[in-house]
């Protein structure tokens, strides 16, 4: 796809200039394009397809109702989720500005809105690699003759394998300060865990250079913007589906597996009377998608002005929810097979967030031929899922930096490559703390309150300065001028009314500040939990 000729920008700009219905500033009319319309699609579902669809999902639908949980998941996936999908990718096609000016040109009042946006995503990108990095030390871990977290560490008294093999041993021998082999291995291998947020310790060294090995990753996805980023995402998009097709159909004939499958889709249905099941439901959609964060905007800033949206709405909500149901039967037939193998109540064996990436999905690698094989695969597909959310979340900083300050980094910078290079070692340096000893703590801390509680607010007025201060009526309006056809009066609804209540209850829902002081009094006194709620 090439650049548009000037014919076609001068016309757009005059759409933007003279309509009443517009904004009033004119569009940089030589602005980077994505290659293909496919190239965006991939990158929109590689970033929207995250670590939650696969360790935050499946522990949801089980605990909300099983296979009844599909019920409100998919109407919350068109009453809330579709339609903000739908006006984020809008503003940015038609502003073709990031966050900060697209709102700014459509509201300037709530301007901030798109500065919190970006915000938000830096704090994200500082930590987000963090997870990378565990990741990556698992990967290198995996080539190994046997192993390391099968096994307990020599003159370890807290660690026992008979926690995973003896039928005695379940999840209150864990209470009791008795650790399974792969737990004992992630907290004391790979964290070295302090005994609380106000003991940092030293610096993990090992992890420091895989972190440095992570954003170079991230550098090498984006320094040469969305054209080289368009072809990357062909494998990084792609590829996940792979693994997690053939770790399904692996999964599905261990022994046991039955077992967890039928845990996870068996109906439940007086569930669906309690509204946390239904909040639960507008949450999963909303952080899966991405809404919020400033990426859709802009990763659609570099679209052409007469893209068609629909397309790329019904692509990449379609390819989210599958990927949701795939991993949940993939992980639930492996938590079957766990809790078969230990004589165990399954419910002592589900687990969502790092804990189940990190400590319980790798011990089914026990009992598979050439685990080693199977274990790299498994990271890598991680480490593939991940780092399409964060090269997205990186890019929406530097789009802003270039959207703000492009004559001063054109002046000192030169070159955009300085710029993400520049963007990348800060972010770097803002994460180190993260890798401490004490860092998990910190990992905790941030998430919560920066991806967590904030996001809520921001999504909530975001909502607020488009559909209702600039107008729903009228983005209808500019939907029509890029692509000839209005938004379907279902969507205008949603946009005017259920949208912005839907966010206001998940946010009442989960933003109370009782349970953010028992965050902070665990941190302090090192009572940290492997399960975290991580979008």
């Amino acid at each position: 796809m090439a650049i548009q000729t000037i014919s076609i920008d001068e016309k757009k700009d005059l759409l933007l200039t003279s309509s009443p219905q517009s904004p009033s500033q004119p569009v940089n009319s030589k602005r980077e394009q994505w290659s293909k319309k496919i190239e965006f699609i991939l990158a929109c579902i590689g970033y929207s397809v995250g670590l939650g669809n696969v360790w935050r999902f499946p522990y949801l639908c089980y605990e909300s109702g099983g296979g009844a949980f599909l019920i409100p998941f998919f109407i919350m996936l068109f009453l809330c989720a579709v339609p903000l999908l739908y006006m984020e990718l809008a503003v940015g096609q038609y502003t073709r500005r990031g966050p900060i000016q697209a709102m700014g040109m459509i509201c300037p009042l709530l301007k901030g809105s798109g500065v919190a946006t970006v915000v938000i995503s830096f704090f994200l990108c500082t930590y987000y690699n963090v997870i990378m990095t565990w990741d990556l030390f698992y990967m290198v871990n995996t080539f190994r003759s046997e192993l390391p977290w099968f096994h307990c560490r020599e003159n370890d008294s807290r660690c026992q394998e008979s926690v995973w093999t003896n039928s005695s041993m379940n999840a209150s021998s864990l209470s009791e300060g008795v650790r399974a082999p792969s737990e004992d291995y992630f907290i004391n291998r790979v964290l070295e865990r302090s005994d609380g947020l106000e003991h940092p310790g030293g610096m993990r060294w090992e992890l420091f250079g895989l972190l440095i090995f992570a954003w170079i990753l991230v550098y090498l996805c984006i320094f040469k913007g969305v054209r080289v980023t368009g072809k990357i995402v062909y494998f990084t998009a792609l590829f996940p589906y792979v693994v997690l097709l053939i770790l399904l159909v692996r999964g599905c004939t261990l022994p046991g597996a039955s077992l967890g499958i039928d845990y996870f889709i068996k109906p439940r249905w007086e569930l669906l009377l309690q509204p946390t099941v239904w909040v639960n439901a507008a949450a999963q959609n909303f952080n899966s998608l991405g809404v919020a964060f400033g990426s859709l905007i802009a990763m659609a800033s570099y679209n052409k002005f007469d893209n068609n949206i629909v397309k790329d709405v019904l692509s990449v909500f379609i390819a989210d929810a599958f990927t949701s149901i795939i991993a949940g039967f993939a992980i639930f037939s492996v938590l079957g097979h766990i809790a078969f193998t230990q004589n165990k109540d399954i419910t002592n064996v589900v687990t969502d967030g790092p804990g189940l990436v990190f400590v319980v999905y790798p011990e089914v690698f026990r009992s598979m031929p050439a685990p080693q094989l199977w274990a790299f695969l498994f990271f890598f597909m991680i480490l593939c899922l991940g780092i399409d959310s964060q090269f997205a979340m990186v890019e929406v900083v530097i789009t802003t930096i270039q959207d703000s300050f492009g004559p001063l980094v054109k002046k000192y910078l030169k070159r955009k490559e300085a710029l993400v290079a520049v963007v990348c070692f800060i972010s770097f340096l803002c994460g180190l703390p993260n890798i401490t000893q004490g860092g998990i703590y910190f990992f905790k801390l941030i998430d919560k309150f920066a991806a967590g509680v904030s996001l809520m607010y921001i999504a909530f007025f975001e909502v607020i300065a488009i559909v209702w201060i600039y107008g729903a009526g009228r983005l209808a309006d500019n939907v029509e001028e890029m692509t000839g056809a209005r938004p379907h009066k279902v969507i205008v609804f949603c946009w005017y009314f259920l949208s912005p209540l839907l966010i206001l209850v998940c946010h009442c829902a989960v933003g109370e500040g009782g349970s953010s002081l028992l965050l902070i009094m665990g941190l302090l006194s090192g009572d940290l939990d492997l399960q975290y709620d991580t979008v």
